[in-house]
């Protein structure tokens, strides 16, 4: 019974996390589903700390969720050294 328990805790803790994860969109889906701009977030680190595209898009996602969005999309990026710095905009969906 606990082992249910814990694969069921486990299983929900994943769909709540990809729920809150934003996505990256493109111009293009930008445009098509008429997104709402909510403003813009922007990743700045150094020491490495945000060091492959992967860590970027982390940390987007994060930022994007924490300013209230569910989309967003780079409108400039650059890896100098170890480091990514990027600008992305924030959308939310055109019914909210």
């Amino acid at each position: 019974m606990k082992k249910i328990a814990f694969a069921t805790s486990l299983l929900i803790s994943a769909f709540s996390f990809s729920a809150l994860a934003a996505d990256q969109v493109s111009k293009e889906e930008v445009e098509h589903f008429k997104l709402v701009k909510i403003g813009n977030v922007n990743v700045s680190q150094s020491g490495g700390s945000i060091s492959s595209p992967s860590d970027l898009h982390k940390e987007l996602s994060k930022l994007a969720d924490e300013k209230g969005g569910k989309y967003y999309h780079i409108i400039a990026a650059r890896q100098h050294g170890p480091n990514f710095d990027a600008v992305a905009t924030v959308y939310n969906d055109a019914n909210k």
